[in-house]
């Protein structure tokens, strides 16, 4: 499963095209509400999503991919729950897909999960990635950890995921589908 989580502030554009790809591509994905009581949450530019489940109501046994959408405050709401950061802590102790756009790499940063690799943020971040060299590309993958720099780069942010996840293929046919620029 993909958990892709959700906080009062997220950037949109970054949180639907990812999860629109990553459905697209017929994957598993919960959209988890945060710091919420009630499943809807507030974007940064006032779009409410309506998520799957509550943080609360997570099972995190069968997460093999988290997305931290970025977005102000979405990226601070997201660093204050306890439960992000356990499911950020046991996903990297397994092995498992960390992947964040615009400023939600820099609570990767905090965490110290960024130490000896390679990371981009939105501009004015770059100090949150703590350890990590900062990349020129657009969208950068080291290891099990995918980051990126915006929501300019939210489509191909996702295609890389999928690419991460399944490979060239997969990932080519639904850049074609979408008419979305060759690499």
């Amino acid at each position: 499963m993909i958990v892709v989580f959700l906080a009062d502030g997220f950037e949109e554009i970054e949180a639907v095209s990812v999860i629109d790809v990553l459905r697209r591509a017929e994957y598993p994905v919960c959209t988890v509400a945060v710091g919420t009581p009630a499943r809807r949450v507030t974007g940064a530019h006032n779009m409410v999503l309506e998520a799957d489940c509550l943080e609360s109501e997570l099972d995190g046994r069968d997460i093999e991919m988290v997305v931290l959408p970025g977005g102000m405050p979405g990226t601070l709401n997201l660093e204050k729950s306890q439960v992000v950061q356990q499911v950020l802590k046991d996903c990297h102790e397994q092995g498992k897909w960390i992947t964040a756009i615009c400023a939600a790499p820099s609570i990767l940063g905090h965490m110290g999960l960024l130490e000896g690799k390679t990371a981009i943020c939105f501009p004015g971040f770059e100090e949150a990635l703590t350890g990590a060299a900062i990349s020129t590309q657009a969208v950068c993958r080291e290891g099990k950890i995918i980051t990126a720099k915006g929501p300019g780069v939210a489509i191909e942010f996702a295609l890389e995921l999928v690419q991460a996840i399944s490979g060239d293929s997969l990932a080519n046919d639904l850049r074609m589908s979408m008419q979305c620029q060759s690499k």
